[in-house]
């Protein structure tokens, strides 16, 4: 490898090593009291301020480009869904139906870009479906369906990241900025509103004290050096290779929660993983393989 890919290559996997450890902080502030939803609104507003500080006027490409709003959705429902579930579900299973979102972009793309899936597409599209189901078939149920509601925030959140993908493509001409925008408010927004609204249910707790901050404020500056890496590297290597590099964050995040003793990993999830990881890979060729 080069020296001028070795700075790139480094970005993108500090960038995955980050969001695949970001289930420890997670937990650790749920444990002093602060639930997801309320971290993820506190980390998001952060960033979420400072571009509307740095570009106001990203509110109002906002109202004249209401497909926008697509993307605030996506990125709202997705960290609702996988935060959620990292924080209270086993971590590599939680990961792994996040990363079927390969399989939901196959949809995705046809619907809002008009890509109609070709056999690659399928054929990845059949391999995750059948890494999934061997990921939610257990000897306790019949049928390989989700088990709880936290393989349905799991699934939520990939489907979600897929939305995210396709959108961020179909609004390409418009400046990153604003698209980080509407990313940042969703994240916000909506896991706040969520939080809201379920607390009256008991589902999710007001915080109790303040001594979740430093856990709070370290993330979220984890993650803006972690969106700051991939922009870095994103930018100076190909699409294709980004994306196999990103799959490094199954790695990181199933490798450290087994070691803390968060996950366990069976045989059926051995092979339902490496499916949807190759279902990925697919789904990276076939995209290189369209690019001009």
């Amino acid at each position: 490898m080069s020296v001028s890919l070795l700075g790139p290559v480094l970005a993108l996997l500090a960038n995955a090593l980050i969001f695949g450890l970001s289930w420890w902080p997670f937990r650790e502030m749920q444990s002093l009291g602060l639930h997801p939803l309320w971290a993820t609104a506190l980390m998001y507003s952060l960033s979420f301020f400072i571009i509307s500080l740095m570009r106001p006027q990203w509110l109002k490409s906002l109202r004249e480009h209401p497909q926008l709003w697509w993307l605030f959705v996506g990125s709202g429902l997705t960290n609702f869904g996988f935060n959620w579930a990292i924080t209270q579900g086993d971590v590599v299973r939680v990961v792994l139906l996040f990363y079927t979102m390969p399989a939901w972009s196959v949809v995705f793309a046809w619907w809002l870009l008009n890509e109609k899936p070709d056999r690659m597409a399928l054929a990845g599209l059949s391999l995750a479906l059948i890494g999934v189901s061997l990921i939610l078939k257990t000897p306790q149920t019949p049928w390989p369906l989700p088990s709880s509601s936290l393989d349905y925030l799991a699934l939520l959140g990939g489907a979600s990241f897929a939305l995210n993908n396709a959108m961020l493509r179909k609004l390409a001409f418009l400046p990153e900025v604003d698209r980080m925008g509407a990313m940042f408010g969703g994240g916000m927004c909506i896991t706040a509103a969520a939080a809201a609204v379920l607390v009256p249910f008991g589902l999710v707790s007001l915080p109790a004290d303040t001594s979740w901050w430093p856990l709070v404020l370290g993330l979220a500056l984890c993650l803006l050096l972690s969106n700051l890496s991939l922009q870095y590297g994103a930018a100076r290597l190909p699409a294709n290779t980004t994306a196999l590099i990103m799959l490094s964050e199954i790695i990181f995040a199933s490798a450290s929660s087994v070691y803390m003793g968060a996950s366990e990993l069976s045989a059926r999830q051995w092979l339902g993983g490496l499916m949807i990881v190759f279902a990925a890979i697919l789904a990276t060729i076939q995209h290189h393989s369209k690019e001009p």
